[in-house]
């Protein structure tokens, strides 16, 4: 088990679950908050509450081995927005109890992900399926993106290409704490470059530049994970776990 001790700002961890057609667990159900219930019982879609409802409770189960109290004693919110603010759409953070860790939550229909740091961190996971790759090019990705999206053969290898830049730019604008309000064509993933990749976002008042690693997701699936580029330029370790 992974504890706090054990995380310091050289090192980010990532863990997945996988999700699928499966009813609301109680026991999930059981971990989250009274506004949390809410908000899972206005989705539309089962496949929607059933991993948002996972992803909570997974997290909560996940820090209550890194901070050792109980998963029930683990309070979820939001810092407040970096852009303006706004406390009600700024960046998951851990509430209570006290702790330096940054968080990051993604999920997608097939698999749940958390990612914990000592910086601020990002983390996003995408199914690989059709996109509409060029109708999306234009508004989502840079000049350089589009050469070697568009270059590669059409099919898998240009979707794949399409959802690293896609994953990566997710995790950074997470980390940074603004969401996919920014110029999407702004930020320069750099996908000619597997594994990592330095990223700048361009936001004022955050990290001029930030790192983003591709995780290695068992199944067809896409992720990624932003943190700060350290003060010595260091690139920080990722660890990846499966939550069971």
């Amino acid at each position: 088990m992974t504890l706090i001790h054990e995380i310091d700002a050289s090192v980010a961890h990532a863990w997945w679950w996988p999700t699928g057609d499966s009813p609301v667990a109680p026991a999930d159900l059981a971990l989250l908050s009274k506004e949390e219930r809410e908000r899972a019982a206005r989705f539309v879609h089962q496949r929607t509450a059933v991993g948002f409802v996972a992803g909570r409770a997974a997290s909560r189960r996940i820090l209550s081995g890194l901070l050792d109290v109980a998963p029930e004693e683990i309070g979820l919110g939001r810092r407040p927005c970096p852009g303006c603010g706004d406390p009600l759409h700024g960046p998951p953070a851990v509430l209570a109890p006290a702790t330096p860790l940054w968080i990051s939550i993604s999920h997608t229909d097939s698999c749940g992900m958390l990612a914990v740091a000592r910086v601020p961190v990002g983390v996003d996971v995408e199914g690989v399926r059709d996109f509409p790759v060029m109708e999306l090019a234009a508004s989502t990705l840079s000049d350089s993106e589009r050469r070697v999206v568009l270059g590669a053969d059409e099919g898998d290898a240009r979707t794949r290409l399409f959802l690293r830049c896609w994953t990566r730019k997710e995790a950074v604008l997470k980390a940074v704490g603004v969401g996919i309000t920014t110029d999407l064509s702004t930020v320069d993933t750099r996908p000619e470059l597997s594994g990592s990749a330095v990223v700048a976002a361009g936001v004022p008042g955050t990290p001029a530049s930030w790192v983003v690693t591709d995780l290695a997701v068992p199944g067809p699936l896409a992720a990624a994970l932003a943190v700060p580029v350290g003060a010595d330029g260091g690139r920080p370790e990722v660890h990846l776990h499966q939550h069971v």
